[in-house]
């Protein structure tokens, strides 16, 4: 398991978080870290004292909106979804991190049936 955390990038976290939230469905931080880490087969895992940061400096930006919910653990949690803005940020986001991974990518040489 990679852990994804302070010493990551914080456009790879904030990227994660924006495409787990970009299903639709409002999420609170545990919730977050569930999906990133089950969506990924179990290889990545966000560390909370990334993930908080993030969710604050995405939900500044405008990107998110948050509410106060009970959980299901029956636990008061902030719940977050996308804005408008928020999902137009990540639809550039994704095209931007394609353009990025295909080119490294090359200067790698890796075949995409290599990552199967």
């Amino acid at each position: 398991m990679t852990r994804v955390g302070r010493r990551g990038f914080y456009g790879e976290i904030d990227i994660l978080v924006l495409k787990t939230l970009g299903h639709g469905e409002p999420m609170h931080g545990l919730a977050i870290i569930d999906a990133v880490r089950e969506s990924s087969g179990e290889y990545l895992q966000i560390e909370d004292a990334a993930l908080y940061p993030s969710l604050h400096r995405l939900h500044r930006k405008g990107l998110l909106k948050g509410e106060w919910k009970i959980s299901e653990k029956r636990r008061r949690a902030k719940f977050y979804e996308l804005t408008l803005a928020g999902r137009k940020e990540l639809a550039r986001a994704l095209k931007e991190w394609t353009a990025h991974t295909r080119a490294l990518g090359r200067v790698l040489e890796v075949k995409p049936e290599d990552l199967l």
